[in-house]
């Protein structure tokens, strides 16, 4: 079900201290993607609603962007963070056209993550954005096995099409564009093979970062994906649970997992290309994987 949400603000200013943006911007809450690893599942409580990938609610007051832009001057915003901003919905929508057009007359920096293609109906905005203020890009990708892609993230394109959007972005735009290998699922995608080949793939199409992260689970998403792997992948759903038993387990499993894939980046030569000079600096190890 497609609700309106009549908001008041739009840009929320980040107090986790641990993304390389001061602010951020999600005009979706809830996501068609339906993917099954998903953190943001706990929000949809504060709506009222339990179905986070049946009801869909959007930000109508685009129009709010033009003050709130004018009072952060500059500041870098994470567009999508929570919800996928290119989900089903924004083809008819075209809310983001909207959004576009207010960070380019404001020439304001954005950190965009996406799994979609339809970012490439806007790849004309993104390049004139890119061509007066910083631009990152990421496309999420998890896995090179369409098969386990399917079951993991299954109203999704194909790692192979996103690859395809990364590139384009890449050449068409002055954007720095990368890859979000996240998350990082113990015994379905952190396989040597699969690490590899997409670090592999970023190299090949001259990428400017890969950005890894592990599995988060707590809440109603560990809940929600245990359940999952018992059904899909039996024979190593025991084997998560006993990593996600507890902080010290999974945490032992982040270093390990990061140690393997700077091995991997400095093994393939792949080096990101820009900074996150504030992100780096202040990131909790559990999050994030960076060279």
């Amino acid at each position: 079900m497609l609700k309106e949400i009549n908001n008041k603000t739009l840009i929320r200013k980040c107090g986790a201290g641990f993304t390389p943006y001061s602010f951020d911007l999600n005009i979706y809450r809830g996501c068609a993607h339906r993917c099954k690893y998903c953190y943001a599942l706990y929000s949809h409580k504060y709506l009222d609603s339990d179905k986070f990938y049946d009801d869909i609610f959007y930000k109508k007051n685009i129009d709010l962007l033009d003050k709130e832009l004018g009072k952060i001057r500059g500041e870098l915003v994470g567009i999508g963070t929570v919800c996928d901003s290119y989900q089903p919905l924004e083809q008819s929508l075209k809310i983001m056209p909207q959004v576009m057009q207010y960070f380019i007359k404001h020439k304001n920096p954005i950190y965009l993550s996406t799994k979609s293609e339809l970012i490439l109906r806007d790849i004309d905005l993104i390049a004139d954005l890119s061509k007066v203020a910083t631009v990152y890009i990421s496309i999420s990708i998890t896995t090179l096995n369409e098969n386990i892609s399917q079951k993991i993230e299954p109203n999704v394109i194909s790692s192979e099409r996103r690859f395809e959007v990364a590139r384009k972005l890449k050449e068409k735009t002055n954007a720095f564009v990368g890859i979000h290998l996240m998350p990082v699922i113990p015994y379905i995608t952190d396989n040597r093979e699969n690490l590899e080949g997409i670090l592999s793939k970023a190299k090949e199409l001259n990428l400017d970062y890969v950005v890894a992260g592990t599995l988060n689970l707590y809440g109603e998403t560990k809940k929600s994906f245990l359940n999952f792997t018992d059904n899909e992948f039996p024979k190593v759903s025991g084997k998560i649970k006993e990593i996600y038993s507890s902080s010290k387990s999974a945490k032992e499993y982040y270093l390990n997992t990061n140690e393997f894939v700077k091995k991997l980046k400095n093994m393939i030569g792949f080096h990101n290309k820009c900074s996150f000079k504030e992100w780096e600096k202040n990131r909790p190890e559990q999050l994030s994987l960076f060279n």
